[in-house]
């Protein structure tokens, strides 16, 4: 058993839902949580056992202690709407696909027609993050 706790807005992040969904799931009984003066706090074995996977939370630090994570701002000029299309595509379905575990991947992007540029922010692990970069070469040196 563990110790470990997470607010609502903690699993809201983990599990990538609103807030107020995760609040519903703890009022209508799915998800066991204890309410501490004003909050809830749901055990760590109970959100395991609510999502049926392994949880390791993306601000837990590694064995070695440490936590590191990676930012980018990636802009492309000169890309057509069809080439933009297939670098979003192959971006959001390889973050979306990762397994349990790991710092979670985000990936935004925005398609500005007129001055055909691409503009692509990640946000995830270091090798995550540089796994996208390259992909995203592949794709622009085709």
């Amino acid at each position: 058993m563990t110790d470990r706790f997470y607010s609502v807005e903690q699993v809201a992040d983990l599990l990538g839902l609103h807030v107020r969904t995760v609040r519903s799931y703890v009022r209508d009984g799915k998800l066991p949580a204890a309410r501490i003066g004003k909050q809830y706090r749901i055990a760590h074995d109970d959100l395991e056992a609510f999502t049926g996977l392994p949880i390791t939370a993306p601000w837990t630090p590694d064995a070695t202690g440490r936590h590191a994570e990676a930012s980018c701002i990636v802009e492309v000029d000169a890309v057509d709407r069809a080439t933009a299309d297939r670098i979003t595509t192959l971006l959001t379905a390889t973050a979306a696909t990762r397994g349990p575990g790991g710092t979670p991947l985000r990936v935004e992007t925005s398609y500005d027609p007129g001055r055909s540029r691409l503009k692509v922010i990640l946000l995830g692990g270091i090798t995550d993050t540089a796994r996208l970069l390259d992909y995203m070469d592949g794709v622009l040196t085709s």
